[in-house]
């Protein structure tokens, strides 16, 4: 079990007078002979908050920046007080990329170590394990990147990954309309795509937009999760000679095929990529030129959001000391950041860590986040599709579609 080490000295030498003076409490209750309710003890100690991150396996690299992100903001609340009065403490465990351990490790979590609150974890399979147990326990779970809003059925789970009620279109569509906006509106379309569950979802939502567009698809793959072969997969796309490649990955699954790419000297016009390990993918060469989705970039407007002025050097300095390729703060660190800022609003306003409350204030309110502004009363607790276009430019993201949202300066570039 990882506990979060974001804990700084001045939160420690509170919660020491803190315990100092519920012993003197329970000192006289004892002598006047009376018990103090377990809940009543438990005020003087820390607020713990239970979850898991795939902190080995194939979603490690991507899952490492939501840990890291977790820690910065346990270590901001406890500078400031805690939540009611009480620091935080971040019980963490490894569910290793696996959505049967990490279901395991949520029942752990709540039965055995007894946490006042749960975070969930990071990728849809997990995450839906993690709700399971959640709505068993009658647990609020507000969670980063949960990929298919259909399949949230339980009322207290909550999003931090605003890609709509209909993401199946909406997304699609976006990026397609980021495309008939471009230099070179494609005509061929190859899509190629992981079997892991979100994003085959998504990317069966973009075969539906290239037929209702007119455009021809001339190719589509499929691989297994977990797949390191890329070969096979980039002859096949360079044979078809599409204008425009959409690529269904998660994690390094996009490294590996551009790598692969690169092998037999085939560079896509038009290239997207639906979750990538974003670090990782913008600072390799071949990636120039590609396409991908977000809900915040570091450049204005997203820079104004609520958060961002004391996460983002933060982020720097720690995602730096991580070792982490990109340590700029993107889709995945927003969607992390933006999930405890949630948890912290449904906390504060009922000033309760009671969870039937707490979901019931969530589902009729708006939060302000480091993504924006965010509600939860659509289909799944889901409420607007925040999801914008971005392309990686001189090595860095940019945004360049909607036009509202684009870095200053930006436009879709092509090979």
């Amino acid at each position: 079990m990882n506990r979060s080490s974001s804990s700084s000295s001045t939160t420690r030498s509170r919660l020491d007078r803190r315990t100092l003076l519920g012993a003197g409490v329970a000192g006289l209750a004892a002598a006047s002979g009376l018990v103090l309710p377990r809940a009543a003890r438990a005020q003087s100690g820390p607020i713990r908050i239970g979850s898991t991150l795939a902190l080995t396996g194939p979603l490690s690299a991507t899952a490492l920046i939501h840990k890291v992100v977790g820690e910065i903001f346990i270590e901001q609340t406890n500078k400031k007080g805690g939540w009611l009065g009480r620091p935080l403490e971040w019980i963490l465990k490894d569910d290793q990329s696996k959505p049967d351990l990490a279901r395991t490790l949520y029942e752990q979590l709540v039965t055995v170590d007894k946490v006042d609150l749960l975070m969930g974890p990071y990728a849809t399979p997990g995450i839906l394990s993690a709700m399971g147990v959640a709505q068993r326990y009658g647990k609020v779970l507000v969670h980063h990147t949960f990929g298919i809003p259909s399949l949230a059925k339980y009322e207290n789970s909550f999003p931090a990954w605003s890609l709509g009620e209909d993401p199946g279109n909406t997304v699609p569509a976006t990026v397609f309309d980021a495309l008939a906006a471009g230099p070179k509106p494609p005509k061929t379309v190859a899509v190629v795509t992981s079997k892991f569950p979100p994003i085959q979802f998504l990317s069966a939502g973009a075969r539906e937009a290239i037929k209702k567009r007119g455009l021809n698809e001339v190719l589509f793959l499929e691989w297994d999760f977990g797949n390191r072969d890329f070969g096979p997969i980039a002859n096949r796309v360079k044979d078809a000679k599409p204008d425009f490649v959409w690529v269904g990955a998660i994690g390094l699954e996009g490294n590996m095929l551009l790598d692969a790419m690169k092998k037999i000297d085939y560079q896509p016009p038009q290239h997207f990529y639906l979750y990538p390990s974003p670090g990782p993918l913008v600072t390799l060469p071949e990636a120039k030129g590609a396409l991908s989705v977000t809900i915040f970039e570091e450049h204005a407007p997203f820079t104004a959001n609520r958060g961002a002025a004391e996460f983002i050097p933060l982020y720097h300095e720690r995602a730096k000391a991580a070792k982490i390729p990109d340590i700029s703060v993107e889709v995945q660190a927003a969607a992390s950041y933006s999930a405890w800022q949630i948890l912290e609003a449904g906390v504060l306003a009922t000033k309760s860590l009671d969870d039937k409350a707490i979901g019931e204030w969530l589902r009729k309110n708006q939060v302000d986040t480091l993504q924006g502004r965010v509600r939860f009363n659509g289909r799944g607790q889901y409420g607007d599709d925040l999801m914008r276009v971005k392309q990686a430019q001189g090595g860095n993201w940019k945004v360049v579609w909607p036009k509202t949202h684009a870095a200053p300066g930006a436009a879709m570039q092509t090979n």
